[in-house]
């Protein structure tokens, strides 16, 4: 019976693959949760936003209820 089993140089790839190898990313779905927003960067010509905010508080809903409508949903 040999007093090492394995081979070193296998044993130390081994570990060291096992040291540097990154784990398989986990993907997280987004919970569906209804009327959930989500925050975005868009550029809307002052005229369009000084119409919206001339009615008062509320004018980011007013302006969403207007693209979901121009979207058909």
């Amino acid at each position: 019976m040999a007093r090492r089993p394995t081979n070193p140089r296998d044993a130390a790839e081994a570990a060291f693959k096992a040291a540097t190898t990154k784990p398989p990313e986990r993907t997280r779905e987004a919970p569906a949760i209804p009327g959930r927003r989500e925050q975005i960067s868009l550029r809307v010509d002052a005229e369009v936003i000084e119409w919206f905010q001339d009615d008062g508080p509320g004018w980011q809903d007013r302006m969403a209820d207007a693209l979901r409508k121009a979207a058909g949903k």
